[in-house]
């Protein structure tokens, strides 16, 4: 018998971990495991799963402010990466009526994939269908000083919980209810480090270039089971 989904988490981030391992364990360059993971086929089906369950944000995370320790080849392989996925889902984004939004620093990556994902955002910015964030050269630490650096700027002397978020990457975004981690870790890695205190969090062995539309499906039956008492009865 089917499980009936009763409960639909409106944020749903993904830590999309396994793409060295998934290459390695296949005898192929680590670039591979990238490449798969990027590919229009793969994403489109995560989004129109998404869209299909009723979530109504999803956020995918990219590229890390730690991410940048890696070789410059694959940093470049990347951000070519990234750069033509812009390219190819302007189509499909349009037809299905997706927001996207850039989150993360603007200050470091390189100029193209910058004004690509500016005008991606920009260009979306009025579609009223799944809104889909990707985190690209974004840490969790790194907003939240950030976030206070721009307070201090102000000459704020004292802000509450809601101010606060307003100085976050995040702020027109609900907080994550459920965060997904693929490839077997079981640590967040700073993912939205201040609005993930009351996310649920699964975490599955299969690697993101294996992780599809029925995997994602799972992960929200599981959430659908999760009695949520935010601190009450």
């Amino acid at each position: 018998m089917k499980r009936k989904i009763v409960n639909i988490p409106v944020h749903v981030a993904i830590i999309p971990d396994g793409n060295r391992r998934w290459a390695k364990e296949r005898g192929l360059e680590i670039l591979r495991g990238v490449e798969k993971s990027a590919k229009f086929s793969n994403i489109i089906s995560l989004l129109d799963e998404a869209d299909r369950l009723g979530i109504k944000y999803l956020s995918l995370w990219g590229f890390s402010t730690e991410n940048w320790n890696r070789s410059k080849t694959e940093r470049d392989f990347i951000f070519e990466l990234v750069f033509r996925s812009i390219e190819n889902l302007k189509e499909y984004t349009k037809k299905k009526k997706i927001r996207f939004k850039h989150i993360g620093r603007k200050d470091r990556l390189p100029i193209k994939v910058i004004e690509a994902l500016e005008d991606f955002e920009k260009n979306t910015k009025k579609n009223n269908g799944l809104n889909v964030q990707f985190l690209l050269d974004y840490g969790g630490r790194d907003e939240i000083v950030r976030a206070v650096n721009k307070i201090l700027k102000e000459g704020k002397k004292e802000i509450n919980d809601g101010d606060f978020k307003q100085y976050l990457d995040t702020r027109d975004i609900p907080d994550p209810e459920l965060i997904i981690r693929t490839g077997g870790e079981k640590r967040l890695s700073g993912l939205m480090s201040y609005q993930n205190a009351y996310a649920e969090l699964y975490f599955i062995d299969t690697y993101f270039p294996d992780f599809d539309a029925s995997e994602l499906k799972k992960a929200v039956e599981w959430f659908s089971s999760v009695q949520r008492k935010f601190g009450g009865d």
